[in-house]
């Protein structure tokens, strides 16, 4: 009897001690399974963030790119012409009298002054210090500013919701979208009202931009020579949506939806 029970005790014990090196084997399974899905997952993430990084750095390549293009057309169109009618003042003045030559002076004087204004405003368009500094809806508001000055159009911009700053990289490349947007409008559109509106929520960022201009056939327009696959694309880099709709009738509107978290 001693015997059967010293045999059931060591069956016992050998198949708890068996028991539990299974669970031990189970918890290290488990761990190391655990381990290399946290490992797997870091190994993503580290992709994600390189290709997310490459993707950032082509589209500032391309805004940088487009920046260049602005800057050329604001120094012909409106700069160039600035210094041609101070160059022609320059060369008319007759000395005549003091007074007539003063006023002449002073009128060229006051053109080289616009002059450096517009480089000025040129410049600060052109920096990302103003997303920094001042945030997106300044930005907006200072880029309308500017087109106001060469231009004739009937803006309204509002802001609905409770506003949220954005990552600077973020808003950076929003205000560069609605710049190529505006630039579309303005080279293509022949539009006489431009609507921008943000309106945000606690978990997206609406942006609409539309005009109404003479419009287009969605399906029909080539891409590449617009702008507006270079818009998509950045949207598209911010994990967004961009939508376009336009007609003949209504002219052309951009529905951009941005994650408020980025």
């Amino acid at each position: 009897m001693y015997q059967t029970t010293a045999n059931t005790i060591m069956i016992f014990v050998i198949v708890c001690c068996v028991l539990v090196l299974v669970l031990v084997l189970f918890i290290a399974f488990i761990i190391y399974k655990y381990q290399q899905r946290q490992n797997h997952y870091f190994q993503n993430m580290e992709e994600l963030k390189i290709i997310y990084d490459h993707a950032i750095l082509e589209s500032r390549i391309e805004m940088q790119e487009q920046t260049f293009q602005n800057i050329s057309r604001e120094i012909h169109d409106n700069i160039g012409q600035k210094l041609a009618l101070a160059q022609m003042q320059l060369n008319t003045i007759t000395y005549n009298t003091v007074e007539k030559t003063s006023d002449q002076i002073s009128s060229v004087t006051a053109i080289i002054s616009k002059i450096f204004d517009d480089l000025r405003d040129i410049s600060r368009s052109l920096s990302s210090e103003i997303i920094s500094q001042n945030g997106l809806i300044a930005a907006i508001e200072f880029e309308l500013l500017q087109i106001n000055k060469t231009a004739n159009y009937d803006f309204q911009f509002n802001v609905n919701g409770d506003t949220s700053f954005l990552k600077d990289e973020t808003e950076l490349v929003l205000l560069r979208v609605i710049q190529e947007a505006l630039h579309n409008v303005i080279k293509h559109a022949e539009a006489s009202k431009i609507n921008i509106t943000l309106d945000y929520s606690k978990e997206v960022l609406k942006l609409l931009v539309s005009d109404n201009g003479k419009g287009f056939d969605c399906n029909g327009i080539n891409l590449v020579g617009t702008g507006i696959k270079n818009i998509k694309k950045r949207i598209k880099l911010l994990k967004g949506n961009c939508v376009l709709e336009s007609n003949y009738l209504t002219g052309t509107q951009f529905t951009i939806l941005i994650p408020i978290s980025l």
